[in-house]
């Protein structure tokens, strides 16, 4: 079950072209919509932020089914070890989250944490990538994507991660550094991990969900492969109550 295996030719969008920035502009209202509503869930904890996360592996899980449902060459066996598959990804989604706001001491600080690093990695990656160019980074994979834009990525995770650190007297800085590193880089692979996983079934986009993104995995697939990290290290260091702590406190 090669993840990376060529499927069908990508499918395309209209023929007609969009106006230029136009991509940029629906990922920057949609954006502007939902960073918000994560953060307030993550602030408000309880049910509702349990609420969001299932909201979102719910969707993950419609959109893998759909991936799966479309493709007519799986045999019985294969197509149950994507549906498999499929389940555990959208399992993780909520999982780690809530795994890391269980940390009553740190839980919300360490989501602020999670979301600075993701989002400045996907944001610095874009542009990086864009306006530097230069030497593919898996071009089997995601033609796109650049080295640049990964090295662009991880500095601006670096950044961020410190900058929430630092707002919340969080100490030492040297192992912030290095957790900040190793969430941008898990969040670049799950990027391409995601990316692997639409070129294997031949799509562009999981959905359409999210204008300027595709869907729910697009936009939350380094999200989803950050956290599942964070909260591996957090649980190993500080318990599952503590993992927020845990990978925040050195």
């Amino acid at each position: 079950m090669s993840i990376v295996a060529e499927g069908p030719a990508l499918a395309r969008g209209p023929t007609a072209p969009l106006p230029a920035g136009h991509d940029l502009w629906l990922r920057v209202i949609s954006a502007a919509v939902l960073a918000p509503l994560a953060i307030a869930a993550a602030y408000v904890g309880g049910a509702w932020f349990i609420g969001f996360w299932l909201l979102a592996a719910a969707g993950i899980l419609w959109e893998w089914m759909g991936l799966v449902g479309a493709a007519s060459s799986l045999t019985g066996p294969a197509r149950a070890g994507w549906i498999a598959l499929g389940a555990c990804y959208a399992g993780a989604m909520l999982a780690a989250p809530l795994v890391i706001r269980a940390d009553d001491a740190l839980g919300f600080v360490a989501m602020i944490f999670l979301f600075a690093v993701v989002w400045a990695t996907d944001v610095a990656a874009y542009f990086a990538g864009r306006t530097i160019g230069g030497p593919k980074l898996w071009p089997a994979v995601s033609p796109k994507k650049t080295w640049s834009g990964a090295v662009a990525g991880a500095v601006a995770g670096i950044a961020a991660g410190s900058a929430v650190a630092l707002f919340a007297a969080i100490a030492p800085i040297a192992p912030i550094v290095a957790a900040s590193f190793l969430l941008s880089v898990a969040a670049q692979f799950g990027d391409l991990f995601e990316s692997a996983l639409k070129r294997r079934f031949g799509v562009k986009d999981a959905s359409h969900a999210i204008p300027g993104h595709g869907g729910l995995m697009d936009r939350l697939d380094g999200f989803l492969a950050a956290a599942v990290a964070a909260a591996l290290v957090g649980i190993v260091r500080g318990g599952l109550d503590g993992a927020a702590g845990g990978f925040l406190l050195w």
